[in-house]
């Protein structure tokens, strides 16, 4: 044997060797072909190749091996040639036969492997099979898609629904094997393709379809043919096994998708339908895949956490794993599931402040404060939203005001963490019921003030941008936000800041209406949507009465109206009562008629 003396890198540089291994590599082929006389020679043949591609790992030097150029021939003609012998056919002598010949099929195969796993890696190399294989991907997404579109009409008409189920099994099945082919070998190094993200938003879609009609909540205790012919095919036979597969796409796309934006979200999508139906989301719960990610879901298991771009994906992940968390109802399994959060936060915490504008500051900020709002949309009752209040108050509050004192430039960080607040304050499903005893809605809404305060104070000093809605008016609209769903919650008596001399309340208006009159006629025109909104949402709350009809009028002059009847009239009247005390007396019908000029 030549390697007996010369390694590879060695043989290359021989002169001839580019004729010597294309006069070899046609001997091979040509005792492929003759397989019915050259049945002994294979052998040896197969065991050169072998030797030759396991030693291009240490071949050295620029001169090339060519083998790139061969071996896929020889893998394709001892396939092939093993195919024509079948074809062909065989004597009565079962000696003759290569399949019943063990120890010379053994012989074979014990070199072949090799040779395959060259070309496997060649062909991550090849552009054209790229290009071939993401032709395949496509055609494979448009069947995936059909196979849903299929799915989703559950029965059709001509068809029992027994038979329906047992077509729908089969269909399904296939979609299910293809999973297990492109999450792994030469497939798993393709998630950047867009013809593999593709083919993997046709398989989600095809989950969702699917869920619908043989996982949901109305399906639990039917499909019964459906799962005894997967069964047969798969040994799925119940609704839990076959969540476990659609868990552990679902956990593969949040791994392997850094970045494909719309991959994640589709996923992220499927994953809160599953988690937000009541029987499904109990039956994930025991599931050993969704343990792992409540007690792992940090951006070294997940990459898509820390890329920029996917932040706002961060919020529906973690709105779901709020779902899966709060289910449990555990104030320990709480505390366990939040830690990733709580090591945020302690370095947030110990960051001082002169470090504390830096870029890992400003994307672990966005990060958490986005989080965090996921996690408070998942509490919808008194219990869960005191799980998560109790772990916010009064420990880490801090850092949302210092967040918001240093960041008040960078809208980046501001939108992000004042709809953080907005959604904490918002008193949905009465789930911010604290004990008659309990000072935690006063305590809250001091701490709003404080944000409040703290934001637009700095706001007003920055110099206009080009695009002033995104940097302005988009902060002082959801401040205003936080301030009328902190008034309407009904967890406030107001009445106490003024019995006790604390400003917090008083603040919170003065503010707000600064940040309200800041805005010119033209701009709140403009910006109509949110900006007019919002200002009405917030005086509808302080006042009532014929001063309600004369705020109809300030979309045409806003200020003319503000300065001479409502601030008088908020400074004279108001200051001294409660949200929840009886509405303050109506305006003299002079003032309001002025209001029209």
């Amino acid at each position: 044997m030549v390697f007996s003396f010369l390694q590879l890198s060695e043989l290359v540089n021989v002169e001839g060797y580019s004729d010597w291994i294309r006069l070899v590599a046609e001997f091979t082929l040509k005792s492929l072909q003759s397989w019915q006389w050259a049945s002994s020679s294979v052998y040896y043949l197969l065991g050169l190749w072998s030797r030759l591609v396991t030693s291009v790992p240490y071949l050295k030097g620029d001169a090339p091996s060519l083998l790139d150029e061969f071996v896929p021939k020889i893998t394709e003609g001892f396939i092939t040639s093993r195919f024509d012998s079948v074809q062909a056919g065989f004597p009565d002598d079962l000696s003759e036969n290569p399949l019943d010949n063990v120890e010379l099929l053994q012989d074979h195969l014990d070199c072949f492997p090799y040779l395959c796993r060259f070309q496997e890696r060649a062909q991550v190399k090849t552009g054209d099979n790229n290009v071939e294989l993401s032709v395949i991907e496509a055609k494979l997404a448009w069947v995936v898609h059909i196979i849903a579109a299929i799915l989703k009409i559950k029965q059709s008409t001509g068809c029992s629904s027994d038979t329906q189920e047992v077509v729908d099994a089969e269909l399904s099945a296939r979609v299910l094997r293809l999973i297990n082919v492109t999450d792994s070998g030469l497939h798993s190094k393709r998630y950047s393709e867009l013809s593999k993200q593709r083919l993997d938003r046709a398989i989600l879609t095809f989950f969702q379809h699917f869920r619908k009609s043989y996982v949901g909540d109305q399906a639990m205790h039917s499909s019964k043919q459906l799962y005894a012919r997967l069964s047969e095919l798969l040994g799925l036979h119940d609704h839990l096994l076959l969540l476990n597969v659609i868990v552990a796409k679902i956990a593969t796309n949040l791994k392997c998708y850094a970045e494909s934006e719309e991959v994640i979200d589709h996923t992220l999508s499927l994953f809160l339908d599953l988690a937000s139906g009541y029987m499904t989301g109990k039956l994930l719960l025991k599931l050993d895949t969704i343990k792992f990610i409540v007690a792992h879901h940090t951006r070294e298991h997940f990459p898509f956490l820390e890329v920029y771009r996917c932040s706002r994906s961060r919020t529906t992940f973690y709105y779901t794993i709020g779902w899966l968390i709060f289910m449990e109802d555990s104030p320990v399994k709480f505390k366990s599931s939040m830690d990733p959060l709580l090591q945020v936060f302690i370095s947030l915490e110990s960051t001082p402040d002169a470090m504390f504008r830096t870029d890992s500051v400003k994307y672990a900020l966005i990060g958490l404060m986005r989080d965090l709002r996921g996690i408070a949309m998942a509490t919808n009752s008194r219990r869960t939203y005191g799980l998560l209040f109790d772990w916010l108050y009064p420990a880490h509050m801090p850092i949302l005001l210092k967040g918001i004192s240093h960041w008040a430039d960078t809208p980046e960080v501001t939108t992000p963490l004042l709809k953080f607040m907005a959604e904490f304050v918002l008193n949905k499903a009465q789930r911010l019921t604290f004990d008659s005893s309990s000072p935690n809605g006063i305590l809250l809404f001091r701490e709003v003030s404080k944000l409040l305060v703290a934001y637009g104070s700095r706001i007003f000093s920055l110099p206009n941008a080009a695009d002033i809605y995104a940097f302005k008016y988009k902060g002082i609209w959801i401040a205003l936000t936080i301030l009328s769903r902190a008034l309407a919650g009904n967890y406030v008596n107001f009445g106490v800041f003024d019995l006790y001399g604390d400003r917090a309340l008083a603040d919170a208006l003065d503010i707000a209406l600064k940040m309200t009159l800041s805005i010119p006629l033209s701009d709140i025109l403009a910006y109509r949507k949110h900006v007019i909104v919002a200002s009405f949402s917030y005086f509808v709350l302080l006042i009532s009465g014929e001063v309600y009809l004369a705020l109809l009028a300030f979309a045409l002059n806003f200020k003319a109206v503000i300065d001479r009847n409502i601030h008088y009239y908020l400074d004279i009247k108001f200051m001294s009562y409660s949200i929840a005390s009886p509405p303050p007396p109506p305006l003299p019908p002079l003032l309001i008629f002025s209001s029209y000029g």
